[in-house]
Parts: structure tokens; C-alpha cells; sequence
């Protein structure tokens, strides 16, 4: 079934979102189309579901898992791409810090349909001023006693030039 393959599979690499909260299994990502020799990995198969969707702890999957790339296995690049058409995706790429590189045009074939695929990357001499962005926001003082955020990801990411 799939969880065994998913399990045995290298590449892409599946990671388990749990939510803090609650202790239960809240979503997923994935290491793929990794590239060890050049230091270079690309976030994919993301579904944060109810849990965690457009909560912090969405932002803090993300953070997580850049900071394994760079700091722990100390890649030197860290991808997104999704399809062009997808505006909340793209939107997610861009509050998380990743730049936009350009459109790979007719990029694949899904379901019959030409699929152009925006590319967006974070670097590795972007990323200590990122971890500073992510630490401001992710602190518990930015948030208030229902949760809500005093100041933007964006914010912290002006604050730091990341």
C-alpha cells in the first residue's frame, strides 16, 4: 500500500506534521528531488491539514524544515515550486521567504493539461537572516491570548533584510 512505499522511499524523503497542541498527526511534507552532491532540496507534497493550516504551526513546519537543510545537513539551496495557477501556494512561497525565479513554461503534463510551474528558492547566505525573521515571529510573545499574531512574518522578515 502507499504508507509502505512512502515509508521505503529515499527520495522524496515523507515527514510527519504533528501538531503540538493536540499530539495528533496534523499533515505532511517531503525532502524531494534531492540532490546531496550539490546541496539542494525542494519542499513538496505538503498537506497541513485543519489542525495547522494557516496557523502557526504551518509556519513552524516550514521553519523546521529549513533549518534541517541548512543547518543540519547544510545544503546550499532550498526549492518550492508549484503549479503557476496556484495562487495560495505561490502566496505561502513568497510569506515564507522564498524568491520567485521565474515560470518553467509548459513544465509538465497533468491530467491532459499543460502545467506551467512557478520556481521560488531560498539560499543559503539568505537563510541566517531568515532564522532571525522566523524566531521573531514564532516567539510566544508575538502572539495574543487567543493565538493571533501581534506582527507579520513579513514584519520580522523587513526587520532583518531576509
Amino acid at each position: 500500500p502507499w504508507l509502505d512505499k512512502a515509508e521505503a522511499s529515499e527520495d522524496p524523503l515523507f515527514f510527519t506534521v504533528i501538531d503540538k497542541a493536540s499530539g495528533k498527526i496534523a499533515g505532511r511534507q517531503t525532502l524531494m528531488r534531492i540532490d546531496a552532491a550539490n546541496g539542494v532540496g525542494e519542499i513538496g507534497n505538503i498537506y497541513w491539514g485543519p489542525l495547522i493550516s494557516r496557523k502557526p504551526a504551518a509556519t513552524e513546519a516550514q521553519f523546521l524544515f529549513a533549518k534541517y537543510l541548512f543547518d543540519d545537513l547544510g545544503y546550499r539551496r532550498y526549492e518550492w515550486k508549484c503549479n503557476n495557477r496556484n495562487e495560495p501556494s505561490k502566496r505561502a512561497a513568497e510569506r515564507f521567504g522564498f524568491k520567485f525565479e521565474g515560470i518553467f513554461r509548459q513544465h509538465l503534463v497533468v491530467k491532459g493539461e499543460n502545467r506551467d510551474t512557478a520556481w521560488y528558492s531560498i539560499i543559503d547566505k539568505e537563510w541566517p537572516a531568515l532564522r532571525k525573521a522566523y524566531g521573531g515571529w514564532l516567539d510566544p510573545a508575538n502572539f495574543d491570548d487567543e493565538g493571533g499574531q501581534k506582527r507579520r512574518l513579513e514584519d520580522f522578515r523587513a526587520d532583518f533584510g531576509a
